[in-house]
């Protein structure tokens, strides 16, 4: 296969990292190009392979992790869109769930449909829920649509007729009907094949979303696979997804609702691939950046997935907590939260002399003051320069020089002053403040959940994560942090450890006396064969296919599910005491009811490895880490001002060591405060391990 380029756009750097033949691995961050991000992927490719002395058509993939689908909803930047949906269901997507986020705020708006309500067409149709035809489909009036869909100039067109999961025949012919007469101009797409499940106003808004950002990604994709091209790439160009598996570009195209949370996702596989082979199976992924903080759970060395995602209106939650705030998208989605925290987050001290941090960033363009790129407000980066946590000359190998007379002045002038303190207690409260934000993201994902995080190991990566890493530890009384190797570029060295993966699903609801092996083992079988079929046309090897089954499943009346392992013998006692187990975990009680399966679900995955952990050392392609003073000052809190080594990861190759302590590398820095001490592993993590207290 060659070399392999993993690509990562974040919202302030844009990572790369070439895994070569022999298994070792370059890195490379450039500033992002929030106004084109291909630019900064162009960029850094070219310098990435320039400074490896390999010529661009050695390369045999490329795997690009993107937040372009996201953003294109956050921004409301998406395809003028239009809906075609069962005559009497054209207000589903504003009557929603009747769940606000805000409880008590009677002041609170719904966020407006992605689809205007005169691109609503309502057609004559219907399909009863075990798949038979009570009403005819109405052709006629689906012929009609074409010419208002022209008029209004709709890019994309969306499907959703009621129960249509369990038969799209009438989907597929409107679908059909509409291309006939549209072409290939107009992205269009039915609900039955993005999300063949229950529940008429999430598959519609799954739906919905999949048809907005359709036409964004397909040309971003496009575009980009186009420059790759003109580069000399050949390679084909794969999608990370959210669920945490990897796709074409072309399947990304057809099916973007699942690209939504792409970025995150690769450092939460790649957290558990590496927490796996250090033998941790329980641990907790931290991945802060320039502009979010990022957690999630990683429980019997598995990521948690949910499908219970809503993204827009401001948010991208997973959280079973918050409710309403966004646009539904009922897919598979790593359970990842995400919290407005990161290097470049704003500091202000508001009118009532509160100090806030976040959510507004300063991005890559102008960046924190001490980028000296023309940015005014103090962010937290600023902060940490302050305190002494980072290199006070440069960052990324010299690439990126800092200014820390300008921050220190930045910090005096917004925070210090009104709040009438010096300059690094200002700092450390901004650092304080971030490090409580941060902690709820974890909470989250963990005693949100019903999981004491005592239990778990922290893995803390990004560009930021490991500075972070041990005072969030602290907060939650967490005695083990990880810190991976290149853990600034750690999610897209992620992309290039994750494997071909698919999500497949079909609501099958059976329940008491019906549940039985048989029933369930033919839905089984059906499944994995559409799946197996979409791996192999893929390229996939059929022997390397390998196919894990999960069950959703309720009690009897619920609401909504739980989703569970169901093993190859598909023993149904054992699936009932699996879910009754997980509703204790996530719930803190268990009952004696009747138990429904309502969906059954295939992870289809390619098992092929190919990239090895052992002896994988990840360098920076033509950068030192050096650099700076053996020593400096660091302002640590409570304990002041403290004379701290600062060294590189691989002093500690020799012999564990006491903090405080500062590691410096090309793509990182991790903090050891007073405390801690740190050692390395065979796979050359940092271990923090905290003293007793």
């Amino acid at each position: 296969m060659g070399h392999r380029l993993g690509i990562d756009i974040g919202g302030t750097f844009t990572d790369l990292v070439l895994i070569q033949p022999d298994g070792s691995a370059l890195a490379r961050k450039v500033s992002s190009t929030p106004e084109n991000y291909a630019s900064a992927i162009v960029r850094g490719t070219r310098e990435l392979l320039a400074d490896a002395g390999i010529a661009p058509g050695a390369v045999g993939e490329v795997i690009h992790a993107t937040t372009v689908a996201a953003n294109a909803i956050l921004e409301g930047k998406g395809a003028n869109t239009a809906l075609v949906t069962t005559g009497g269901f054209g207000d589903v997507l504003e009557m929603r769930r009747l769940r606000v986020p805000e409880l008590y705020n009677l002041a609170y708006k719904k966020p407006a449909p992605l689809v205007q309500r005169r691109h609503r067409f309502e057609v004559d149709e219907r399909v009863g829920p075990d798949g038979e035809v009570w009403m005819a489909l109405d052709e006629a009036a689906v012929a009609e649509i074409p010419e208002q869909l022209q008029r209004e100039e709709i890019e994309a067109v969306a499907i959703s007729f009621l129960h249509s999961y369990a038969n799209p025949d009438h989907e597929r012919r409107t679908a059909k009907l509409l291309r006939d007469r549209l072409g290939g101009d107009v992205f269009i797409s039915c609900s039955s094949d993005i999300l063949p499940e229950i529940r008429e106003y999430e598959r519609t808004s799954t739906v919905v979303v999949n048809a907005y950002v359709g036409p964004v990604v397909r040309r971003y994709l496009g575009s980009l696979a186009a420059d790759l091209r003109a580069m000399g790439i050949e390679a084909p160009l794969r999608v990370m997804q959210s669920g945490g598996g990897i796709t074409t570009a072309d399947a990304a195209g057809e099916k973007p609702a699942h690209i939504i949370e792409s970025g995150p996702a690769a450092g939460v596989m790649a957290a558990a691939r590496v927490a796996k082979q250090t033998g941790l199976s329980n641990v907790i992924s931290l991945d802060m950046g320039g502009t979010t903080a990022k957690a999630a759970l990683i429980e019997n060395g598995q990521a948690v997935k949910t499908s219970e995602y809503e993204v827009g209106a401001g948010i991208n939650v997973s959280s079973r907590l918050i409710k309403g705030g966004g646009y539904a998208i009922k897919l598979p989605f790593i359970d990842v939260s995400e919290i407005g925290a990161g290097g470049g987050s704003i500091v202000a001290v508001d009118e009532f002399g509160r100090l806030t941090v976040g959510p507004q960033s300063a991005g890559a363009d102008p960046g924190p003051v001490c980028y000296d790129r023309g940015g005014e407000k103090p962010t937290f980066a600023d902060a940490l320069l302050v305190l002494g946590f980072l290199n006070p000359v440069h960052l990324a190998g010299g690439d990126l020089v800092v200014n820390r007379a300008k921050a220190e002045r930045a910090i005096a002038e917004v925070v210090a002053s009104r709040l009438s303190m010096p300059v690094p207690e200002a700092a450390y409260g901004i650092f304080e403040l971030a490090v409580a934000t941060m902690t709820r993201a974890v909470k989250a994902v963990s005693t949100y959940r019903g999981r004491d995080p005592r239990d778990f190991a922290l893995f803390a990566f990004g560009g930021n994560g490991p500075v972070v890493g041990a005072a969030i530890a602290t907060e939650l009384d967490i005695k083990h942090v990880v810190v991976p190797q290149s853990p600034g570029v750690f999610s897209a060295l992620g992309l290039l450890l994750s494997d071909s993966e698919y999500d497949f699903a079909k609501t099958v609801t059976v329940h008491g006396q019906r549940l039985v092996a048989s029933e369930l083992a033919e839905a089984y079988a059906a499944l994995e064969r559409e799946a197996r079929d979409v791996l192999v046309a893929e390229g996939v090897r059929a022997e390397t296919v390998k196919l894990t089954r999960f069950a959703d499943m309720r009690y009897l009346g619920q609401a909504y599910e739980l989703t569970v392992p169901a093993s190859e013998s598909l023993d149904v006692e054992e699936m009932i005491r699996s879910f009754a187990d997980e509703h204790r975990r996530t719930y803190g009680h268990a009952s004696s009811d009747p138990v429904q399966v309502v969906s059954i679900r295939i992870v289809a995955r390619d098992g092929y490895e190919r990239t090895s952990l052992t002896g994988l050392r990840t360098e920076a392609a033509g950068r030192s880490n050096g650099g700076g003073p053996s020593e400096r000052d660091v302002f640590f809190g409570a304990r002041g001002l403290l004379r701290t080594p600062v060294i590189g990861r691989g002093a500690l190759e020799a012999q564990a060591l006491d903090g405080p302590l500062i590691i410096e590398e090309y793509d990182a820095t991790c903090v050891v405060p007073p405390g801690w001490t740190a050692s390395l592993d065979q796979l050359r993590n940092i271990n923090l391990e905290a003293l007793q207290r």
